[in-house]
């Protein structure tokens, strides 16, 4: 038999080692040698078993308690618990859904429980965190077995180390039993046939055990323990953590069930979690703060200093990447060669967007306009258009990460405090719906002056994703706003199937995007320069210089496509593409509905019925002032040469010009 001291209690707080604490009892053991059993053995001979568990097998207690013509179990919690009413209910309940849940032994165990032979026990308050057996026999002998292993197979088979040491004789059963009887009288409430039959949290709460009680003794009172916080918090993190990390490991071999573990193992698990952790971010919308430093010729992230010498491999892949992800778009239903110029047009101005900030506040400081350099982007059309992943895979570029939020949190002052955060990064509001866009959005874009009066050099643009009920942009929003109006896309089964946006949002980094920081940062200081002086015709082109240092580093590494491409300003805001879908319905509506419009030669007038007066404003919006265009009910009325001009169309003549 192995000696050691038994201790009833097990208190860590650091108070009692300040101040002292109450004495504690301690069973003193002689050492007679140490001997080996089959856990069988060890409990055979005896005809009663009294026993505190913590962890627990049901099989094993069933087996176990088939070697006994009586028994009493009482079930303890081997968690960090303070024992508030609702820890004791969800623990009480527990026990007994596990139970319940196999039927065999919930039923043997009720046919024990009706015939008086078994009674069981779980704990209302904290109990002694020795694992105790009582063996008692009719013979009158007695035996205690005590130590660490609770009443599971893993503790009695060997399979696992365990402090086990057992006493015979009177004495010490004795004294055990009383401290049995204690804690079966003041820390546990009794299972009952019925609760097992029935008790849970949700339908039955008044037949959990403690319930019984209370009905029996009227009325109980629950005092909580002293928590030990460092214990609750060292137990709680082990566990998270374990959680967190449960999906990425490796499995274990079918025919040994064990997992073997090499460095290279350790370094997949680690890119794992790194990614898991990124992920985690995004979804809690924490946005990277993205810093460039125009003057300084610098650019950081959180703080950290980025490399802008990116190899050439590296960028390369990046390249290789984008076009591979761009090219996907051939797949799609609808103008998909039209998509692919407006989302590269859109992907120029967003890898633009941090200068923005700069160029506003040059313009500003030397009286220019700031129209030429939004901060705010718009992206919206048909659903299933890929409209978020398109986002999400630009600022991977940028910033290594794809965060965004959703639409419910965007309103002025959110946005304006988010931008100061952020400083570089777009700023992505996900899935838009017209009310809302019209209740903030709109009114955030038309009195954009943030930044201005501060001289602020670094805060990031806006960009908002939404689906086709976004029908009508005003002028307003149109001049200070990049948009991008997608007419292509997928049906459902082929956004399910495609695999292309995981892989490459999986693999592309951000070289390219340093590259193309390090090479604006040679030119964007000569746009500022112009912008000095006084003898400027027209306001510096920042979106020409991206595209075409975009255009230099990939032609480096790839034969390009017609999309990709040398854009100016026009490509954002000329007439022609901001009228864009009114000139689309109306050359439309030339070719099959001549009925709907009306031409007054001697007034100079064209009269265009729309169908309904939604589809007459969202239209009107989008034209130019030159055709001085207004509303009547359906009717939009125009200036006809200057519509012959805008539309391309010989309305005089009856056919289209271009």
């Amino acid at each position: 038999m192995r000696s050691g001291t038994c201790t009833m209690l097990d208190d860590d707080q650091e108070s009692l080692f300040k101040n002292g604490s109450a004495k504690i009892d301690v069973v003193k053991l002689h050492f007679d040698g140490a001997e080996s059993y089959e856990w069988k053995e060890l409990f055979s001979g005896f005809d009663e078993i009294r026993a505190i568990t913590f962890s627990s097998g049901l099989n094993f207690i069933d087996q176990l308690l088939q070697l006994f013509e009586y028994a009493e179990i009482i079930f303890g919690c081997e968690d960090v618990m303070s024992y508030s009413l609702q820890e004791i209910m969800a623990f009480q309940n527990g026990v007994i859904d596990r139970i319940r849940k196999n039927s065999t032994i919930k039923g043997r165990f009720l046919d024990r429980m009706n015939q008086g032979e078994i009674r069981l026990y779980v704990a209302k308050s904290q109990l002694s965190h020795e694992k105790l057996y009582l063996l008692s026999a009719k013979d009158g002998k007695k035996r205690v077995i005590t130590g660490s292993a609770n009443m599971s197979y893993n503790a009695f088979s060997g399979r696992q180390r365990e402090n086990i040491c057992y006493i015979d004789g009177e004495e010490a059963y004795d004294w055990y039993f009383s401290v049995f009887a204690n804690l079966k009288e003041n820390s546990t409430d009794e299972i009952s046939r019925k609760a097992v039959m029935v008790a849970n949290l949700e339908d039955h709460m008044d037949d959990l055990p403690i319930s019984e009680t209370s009905k029996v003794k009227k009325a109980i009172v629950i005092e909580p323990i002293e928590q030990n916080d460092n214990d609750i918090e060292f137990s709680l993190d082990i566990r998270n953590h374990a959680k967190q990390l449960q999906p990425f490991m490796p499995k274990a071999e079918k025919k040994t069930g064990k997992t073997v573990i090499t460095p290279e193992s350790i370094l997949k698990i680690k890119r794992h979690v790194q990614e898991d952790a990124v992920q985690k971010r995004e979804l809690r919308s924490e946005y990277p703060e993205l810093e460039v430093n125009v003057f300084d010729a610098t650019a950081t992230l959180n703080g950290k200093l980025l490399d802008l010498r990116p190899s050439k491999d590296d960028v390369k892949k990046d390249v290789q990447l984008f076009l591979k992800y761009m090219a996907g778009y051939s797949r799609f239903h609808g103008d998909y060669v039209g998509m692919q110029n407006r989302y590269f047009e859109f992907a120029n101005w967003f890898f633009c967007s941090p200068f923005m900030a700069t160029m506003r506040d040059m313009a500003a400081r030397f009286d220019q306009n700031r129209l030429p350099y939004p901060v705010f982007g718009l992206v919206y059309g048909q659903s299933k258009a890929g409209k978020t992943s398109f986002l999400e895979t630009l600022l991977k570029m940028m910033i290594g990460q794809k965060p965004k939020i959703p639409a419910q949190d965007f309103t002025r002052s959110s946005i304006e405090n988010l931008k100061r955060t952020v400083k570089g990064a777009p700023i992505i509001v996900d899935d838009m719906v017209n009310t809302r866009f019209n209740q903030h959005a709109i009114e955030t874009i038309k009195t954009d002056d943030f930044g201005v009066s501060e001289h602020l050099t670094n805060y990031s643009a806006v960009v908002i994703s939404a689906n086709e009920d976004v029908k009508a942009v005003y002028p307003e929003v149109i001049r200070r706003t990049v948009i991008c109006r997608v007419e292509a896309g997928l049906t459902n089964t082929e956004v399910m199937k495609s695999n292309i946006v995981r892989s490459v949002q999986k693999e592309i980094g951000t070289a390219f995007y340093r590259e193309y920081l390090a090479r604006m940062f040679q030119k964007v200081p000569e746009l500022i320069e112009e912008m000095k002086s006084d003898e400027i015709e027209s306001a510096p082109d920042i979106l020409a210089l991206s595209s075409g240092i975009i255009v230099e580093i990939m032609q480096e590494y790839a034969l390009l496509p017609d999309y990709i491409r040398p854009l100016s300003l026009d490509n954002y805001f000329s007439e022609q593409v901001t009228g864009k879908y009114a000139i689309k319905m109306i050359r439309s509506a030339w070719k099959t509905s001549r009925k709907s419009f009306e031409i007054n030669k001697k007034n100079n007038e064209l009269r265009y019925n729309a169908g309904a007066t939604y589809e007459a404003d969202r239209i009107i919006k989008e034209l130019p002032e030159t055709l001085e265009a207004r509303k009547s009910r359906d009717w939009i009325i125009m200036n006809l040469d200057s519509a012959i001009d805008f539309f391309g169309i010989s309305f005089k003549r009856g056919f289209l010009q271009r």
